[in-house]
């Protein structure tokens, strides 16, 4: 079989975007020189929340909204019933409705001292769960929604809309719907995939056509809380075709909720009564769905999120050994992105089918594994990869040293090279770790033999051994020679959970072409595709350096660009993706940071000029000329993406060390590392690599 012992060869011959002198340095002296922490979709480091926080959080704050789930706070247990709130805080000045209006009410002073305490909860409720600059901008979106109803501007297009970012907890979630619902019964609250978008309430507007601003606002606020045994009075009206018409708007838009009555009020002639219209919840209606989501809560699945710290340790022994310790099977984990392993590293997880309590059982016995989890509390959903705003990283290079033939001071050379980055971004490469520490497999091979549907080699390919004498190799080595998947499994240790399973699935189906489909269904579908992904960051890694190599950093016609200003992950559709012409080139229309090229898969376009030819020529050198990046055996579709050239490091800093003050511990002993040592901390987005930036700084592989 052919070996690939020349990878990390090809990877140091990749182009780089700057062109200073750079210096040379160790990185990974030790797992702790190298800590690496997620920073969730909230921007907070995942090792920062507190237990107690979030113990705090998720016992004030109420369950998600249910007609029939009884509150926590007292946010849903005011009184409506003949009632109407002012609106309050920061927003009054955006309404135009009388906020002097005096209820006739008897309960009004009671209602109105609760609706003052109701607004500061919710502030303060809004204030925890959102950060200072999103709470800004939430409240200018709900003055500009104000602002341009009164003004009468009927808007073309689209709604606008406002997200609030992705909430992982459930309850927090539930709990932000709520406050903003309330706070701003105008505006409505809409959830996809643990994202809050903040939108106008069209069925307000409307109903402000038929009554007060203010009627309009308490009504919605109403409907909001679902109050039990509530009601909902409009103001008294006279007209009867405008009572109809109120009756007809409510029943249309929320009949199947609540339903409405006319009452004559008292002390009015008989020839032109006043007549008030109520609303109540429908009880039916309410006690059904209280027991379908009692039904529904006894038979979901419990989730549980966490935050693991592991040290030197791959990740998927990490997930195997969790697995065995919890009796599930990995692919009940699920995780926002992949960590390096010689490295100190948090990250965000869920496990499925697994209490908070049972998983806080198993702490001392997973610090053997160097491993530990801290803020475990209870979630409603998985995580999917990429589902984080990116990583931080504090890295230490030691032994410092000036290039060969380089006269210039050493630090000088590194405050050159790293403001030349800061300021010129990296090349966006995939990091070596990507394709696996293997010198005879890397994980590229694997995925290029599964899309050819070559499946018997991609299993031989896994279980390929190294030239290590460890028990993983020597099981590896059996298996070559004897192909015994039975006797390979005795033999392989028991933290090698994805080896093993293979290896069952093989021993049960046999090492034929169908009996090898199995064995690859033993991998959930999130590691299936993880190889057919390598393989396309390969070609990816090779058709930038390609691109630098041939264009420079000039942005050129037929190169591709992304039209989106907040291009910040890998899924830009084509229509967001534009070909260069002749005459932006020319007037210099777009930058380097712009132009983008195709991650491979079915639905994407390639570069119109001599890059694009050349992704047509490496496809048809590895047999892949017809492909249509779809494996229906393993049911894998790949339909590819975008990914920028180039990124730029964020919040970076640094500092220069004597090594005196650098003792570092290795696996084997304490050493003192002479000269300088250089200190850096830097945030990437999402899919970028550490590694590949501090090579554009030191011009040195690392």
């Amino acid at each position: 079989m052919e070996e690939d012992t020349d990878y990390r060869n090809r990877f140091s011959s990749l182009c780089y975007i700057t062109d200073h002198a750079g210096f040379r340095g160790t990185i990974k002296s030790s797992p702790r020189d190298f800590v690496v922490t997620e920073i969730d979709e909230r921007g907070q480091l995942v090792n920062k929340a507190s237990d107690e926080l979030l113990y705090e959080i998720n016992n004030i704050l109420p369950e998600p909204n249910n007609y029939a789930k009884k509150p926590k706070l007292d946010l849903h247990n005011l009184s409506f019933e003949g009632g109407r709130n002012q609106e309050l805080g920061t927003l009054a000045r955006c309404s135009d409705g009388d906020q002097n209006h005096q209820s006739s009410s008897e309960n009004e002073d009671m209602i109105n001292d609760g609706a003052s305490k109701c607004e500061e909860e919710k502030a303060d409720i809004l204030g925890s769960l959102l950060d200072e600059k999103t709470n800004e901008l939430l409240n200018q979106f709900a003055c500009d929604v104000k602002e341009t109803w009164n003004s009468k501007i009927e808007l073309v297009g689209p709604s606008p809309e406002f997200s609030l970012g992705r909430i992982l907890d459930k309850n927090q979630r539930a709990s932000l719907h709520s406050a903003v619902r309330q706070k701003f019964p105008y505006l409505i609250t809409v959830g996809k995939n643990s994202e809050i978008v903040v939108k106008p309430n069209l069925e307000y507007k409307e109903l402000c056509h038929l009554v007060s601003d203010e009627e309009a606002f308490d009504f919605f606020k109403y409907l909001d809380a679902k109050k039990e045994n509530s009601k909902f009075t409009f103001k008294p009206d006279a007209n009867k075709d405008h009572r109809k018409a109120v009756h007809h708007f409510v029943n249309k838009k929320f009949g199947s909720l609540v339903e409405t009555k006319s009452f004559s009020e008292l002390n009015h002639s008989a020839d032109n009564p006043n007549v008030v219209i109520t609303v109540k919840f429908r009880e039916k209606a309410h006690k059904h769905r209280k027991r379908s989501h009692l039904e529904c809560q006894e038979r979901k699945v419990i989730y549980t999120a966490f935050t693991l710290r592991k040290e030197n340790l791959e990740m998927f022994e990490a997930v195997g050994f969790l697995a065995i310790q919890l009796g599930v099977i990995p692919s009940d984990f699920s995780y926002a992105g992949l960590k390096d392993k010689k490295a100190i590293t948090y990250q965000a997880m869920v496990v499925r089918k697994v209490t908070p309590e049972r998983l806080k059982n198993i702490e001392k016995e997973i610090e053997k594994k160097r491993m530990n989890v801290f803020n475990i509390r209870s979630v409603d959903e998985s995580l999917r990869l990429g589902q984080l705003k990116g990583n931080h990283f504090d890295i230490i290079i030691r032994n410092l040293k000036k290039q060969i033939n380089d006269s210039a001071h050493l630090k000088e050379r590194i405050l050159e090279a790293i403001e030349t980055v800061k300021i010129k971004g990296f090349v966006n490469y995939y990091g070596p770790q990507r394709f696996g520490k293997g010198r005879k497999v890397h994980t590229d091979q694997i995925g290029l033999a599964l899309l050819k549907s070559e499946m018997v080699k991609a299993v031989k390919l896994f279980l390929m051994p190294e030239d290590v004498d460890d028990p993983v190799n020597t099981a590896k080595k059996y298996f070559l020679q004897t192909e015994d998947a039975k006797g390979t499994r005795s033999l392989m240790p028991e933290f090698k959970v994805r080896e093993r399973a293979m290896l069952e699935s093989l021993h049960r189906f046999g090492m034929t072409e169908e009996g090898c489909i199995q064995a690859w269904f033993s991998f959930p579908h999130s590691m299936r595709i993880f190889y057919i992904h390598a393989y396309s960051s390969k070609i990816w890694n090779e058709a930038v350096s390609y691109r630098l190599a041939t264009y420079g950093s000039r942005v050129v016609e037929g190169d591709l660009v992304c039209l989106d200003g907040d291009f910040s992950d890998e899924h830009s559709p084509n229509s967001k993706v534009h070909v260069v012409t002749e005459e932006e080139e020319s007037a210099n229309t777009y930058t380097m940071h712009q132009v983008v090229l195709p991650i491979l898969g079915y639905n994407i376009q390639y570069p119109k000029n001599k890059v694009g030819q050349w992704y047509h020529e490496i496809l048809s050198r590895d047999g892949l000329q017809t492909c249509r990046f779809k494996v229906p055996a393993l049911k894998l579709n790949v339909p590819g993406c975008y990914r920028q050239i180039l990124k730029y490091p964020h919040n970076l800093s640094y500092q220069l060390i004597e090594g005196h003050d650098t003792d570092v511990k290795t696996e084997d002993s304490c050493i003192t590392e002479a000269g300088l040592s250089l200190l850096i901390s830097f945030d990437l987005d999402p899919s970028c690599y550490a590694t590949v930036c501090l090579r554009e700084i030191m011009k040195h592989d690392v």
